[in-house]
């Protein structure tokens, strides 16, 4: 069964960056795509990033230039790079694999 563990979140400045990461078990995922979602308090769940797994990667417009998603395909985790954070980034992220999801982790940006 897949399993997702997600971590490296936390309360950082507005204009600062966290690096958040998913460890995925339970087969190979290196022919699976692997995204970034969020949910904010009192909002719906939303798209973040998408690694593809022939190379492609995707992004929510209002984190292009800011966030990169990669992957590492020998240990089955994906990133999250997030710099220049701003208030409304506050929320919960979550890894999405195969319909799986992690438990998320908490970023929380100050301004």
């Amino acid at each position: 069964q897949v399993q997702l563990v997600e971590s490296g979140g936390g309360l950082v400045q507005a204009g600062g960056s966290l690096r958040l990461a998913c460890a995925a078990s339970g087969r190979s995922f290196s022919d699976t795509n692997m995204a970034w979602y969020r949910q904010a308090p009192g909002k719906a769940r939303e798209f973040v990033a998408i690694s593809g797994y022939l190379g492609t990667t995707l992004y929510l417009n209002a984190v292009k230039g800011r966030f990169t998603v990669s992957r590492d395909n020998n240990t089955n985790t994906l990133y999250l790079q997030m710099n220049n954070l701003k208030p409304e980034g506050t929320a919960i992220y979550y890894c999405d694999v195969l319909e799986f999801w992690g438990q998320g982790t908490q970023v929380t940006v100050s301004s």
